[in-house]
């Protein structure tokens, strides 16, 4: 069987040699160390590895290369090894280099030259554990997704009735239909540190007992499942925009009393973003004679998605777009307000998005509704381009309730003069 491979770059001899030198009295015999004196070499080398079937683990890169440097040849390879872990050496802390190498190569950790031994030692074990940790990870996810796939050929009620028909039995493939739902999406924050620490039994139990809270939530509000990506859930509501809004909240409700439990277990407790959307969506059958599936194809569907994963960018715990909101029968009845204008990647237009906080705590709660106002002018005036304002604005919010990340991140954007989503793509 062939050892993981570790690859070195650096145009000096002399540093390839005491870095294959260190790297061997870490790790003994249990990684093939190779080296590569430039960029270039290095991506030869790692496409001759590629071609033998290698296991690349670990790439350290010297910055300053004349050939290709560091942080280049790292997006590179992050292009066809995004799993590979990533070390860049430099000897001068250049943050433009290092920035870019986080944003587009995942780089893992930059070591300044000439390193310590402890310190490298420390890095690179740690850089070890935390790829074969993802690779178990992926594994495991790979299992779960193994499970949910040998459930599909449950087919929901609901989505028998979108088709028009009375039994699976009538699905051919093909079935679809065009109509306007509202799509929610759900997922466990940070989910990764939760899961790695557990056994894969643990790792099952864990995100079932999730799910099998989440999911009355869903269905008392006339959704419906279509279906469970890792531990995330894509939810369908035919009717009204308000089911899926009430479903939202009653799943952050049902949450807090998840992670009463969980602590009194001694367990950490579970955050989740949820983001909705409303829109026109194509749902029907996609496969073959042998092998079929319900699905569901809309941009609806994407910037749904992409308001969850905004949750966390926020620090906020539900999100929906003004497609949404302008379909609720009475507005009023939530706790809204109004969080940015964003541009989405592949539309022309900017999309408003919106904070529910109903089932934020109840000091959160009636922070956010009596800054509400005040909130509203500082986002007025922030728009007008009157960032002072704004900003004078924004530190009063804070100053009533200190916990408003929104707030926060307003803040920062007036003291830069920026206002994202006229220039750039959130999401």
């Amino acid at each position: 069987m062939n050892q993981p491979v570790i690859i070195c770059v650096d145009d000096q001899p002399t540093v390839l040699s005491g870095l294959k030198r260190e790297l061997k009295n870490i790790l003994d015999d249990e990684y093939e160390i190779e080296v590569a004196e430039g960029g270039k070499e290095a991506l030869v080398l790692i496409e001759e590895l590629r071609a033998e079937n290698q296991e690349i683990v670990l790439v350290i890169s010297d910055h300053i290369m004349p050939d290709i440097m560091g942080d280049e040849l790292l997006q590179r390879i992050h292009e066809i090894l995004p799993k590979t872990i990533k070390i860049m050496l430099t000897g001068h802390a250049d943050l433009v280099a290092v920035t870019n190498a986080i944003n587009h190569a995942n780089l893992y950790r930059y070591i300044p030259k000439p390193w310590q031994p402890e310190d490298l030692k420390l890095t690179i074990r740690e850089a070890l554990n935390s790829y074969f940790q993802n690779k178990k990870l992926e594994e495991q996810n790979a299992h779960l997704r193994q499970l949910n796939q040998s459930f599909s050929r449950f087919v929901p009620r609901q989505f028998l009735q979108c088709l028009n028909k009375e039994s699976i039995l009538e699905i051919e493939l093909g079935d679809n239909v065009h109509q306007e739902m509202s799509v929610l999406f759900a997922d466990i924050r940070n989910f990764t540190s939760f899961s790695e620490k557990m056994s894969p039994e643990d790792n099952f139990r864990f995100i079932n007992g999730y799910l099998l809270r989440m999911e009355p939530a869903i269905l008392e509000n006339q959704g419906f499942i279509d279906k469970y990506i890792g531990d995330a859930i894509m939810a369908l509501f035919r009717d009204r925009a308000d089911d899926a809004v009430q479903a939202g909240i009653s799943m952050l409700q049902r949450l807090k009393t998840y992670n009463q439990e969980r602590r009194a277990a001694k367990r950490l407790p579970l955050q989740i973003g949820i983001g909705i959307n409303t829109g026109n969506l194509m749902l029907g059958t996609v496969g073959g004679h042998n092998r079929m599936d319900s699905t569901v194809i809309s941009d609806a569907v994407n910037l749904a998605s992409r308001l969850e994963r905004l949750t966390k960018f926020y620090g906020v715990s539900l999100l929906i777009s003004y497609h949404t909101l302008s379909r609720l029968q009475e507005p009023t009845r939530y706790a809204l307000r109004l969080i940015d204008q964003v541009s989405v990647k592949g539309k022309m237009k900017r999309v408003s998005v919106f904070e529910i906080f109903d089932a934020d705590s109840p000091e959160l709660r009636s922070a956010k509704l009596a800054t509400k106002p005040l909130f509203e002018q500082a986002l007025i005036q922030y728009y007008l381009g009157h960032f002072k304002s704004a900003q004078d604005l924004f530190q009063e919010c804070l100053g009533l309730n200190p916990a408003d990340r929104v707030a926060t991140i307003y803040l920062r954007r007036c003291q830069t003069s920026k206002v994202p989503g006229r220039d750039e793509e959130i999401g």
